[in-house]
């Protein structure tokens, strides 16, 4: 497969998601000027963060009086998942450290997952079209949000809350194809499940992880 047809091939993969990033970044927007964050940093955030759960976590702390320290301990937290990402992917990236750091910044969650081959190895530049469309939709989502807050209302009312676990599942779905997966997936399950009653936000999705490890250890026998 040339460069061309793969970054074409990441672009239409990426479209279901980027749809669904729209909504979902459309309610960031609406919840952030519901907090009173002005319209120009909820963009400027959406474009420099380009994350979801840290970008809702933030707000949600915001939102709760917290103070500004909390929200970005919280936001470090939600994005460490992309720490072990960028280590599993950086094989497969030419150049030295920074052209890779610089490559990497282009990993989301579902173009991650979708670049994937089965083999330790991802098609970076898949990737790098899946994640250029979903790029474009959250920022004119947030955009929109952001500008018209005041006219949609409430996200929760609008049903708009339901559409972040909904991105997260249709990922999950691909990922349960993979050898081990519905092991860990229904591991980690258990594992946030226990812990959200009882461990501050961010805590359970980070500890859930450890269930990975599962699939590490059928890939080393």
């Amino acid at each position: 497969m040339t460069r061309s047809l793969a970054f074409r091939t990441g672009l239409r993969a990426g479209v279901p998601f980027a749809a669904a990033g729209f909504i979902l970044s459309m309610s960031f927007g609406v919840l952030a000027r519901h907090i009173g964050m002005p319209t120009l940093a909820a963009v400027v955030m959406s474009i420099i963060v380009f994350a979801g759960s840290a970008q809702f976590a933030t707000i949600a702390i915001l939102g709760a009086g917290g103070g500004i320290g909390a929200a970005i301990a919280a936001a470090a937290m939600m994005n460490s998942r992309f720490l072990a990402m960028g280590i599993a992917l950086a094989p497969s990236l030419p150049g030295g450290r920074w052209k890779r750091a610089l490559q990497g910044q282009t990993v989301v969650d579902s173009s991650w997952a979708m670049a994937a081959q089965g083999d330790g190895r991802f098609d970076r530049v898949f990737l790098f079209g899946s994640t250029a469309i979903q790029y474009v939709t959250w920022q004119a989502g947030t955009l929109v949000g952001a500008l018209a807050g005041n006219v949609l209302g409430d996200a929760d009312k609008l049903g708009l809350d339901a559409v972040y676990p909904a991105f997260f599942l249709a990922i999950l779905m691909v990922e349960l194809r993979r050898p081990g997966a519905p092991v860990a997936a229904l591991a980690g399950g258990a594992i946030a499940l226990v812990l959200i009653p009882v461990a501050p936000a961010g805590i359970p999705v980070l500890a859930a992880s450890i269930a990975a490890l599962s699939g590490l250890r059928s890939r080393l026998r």
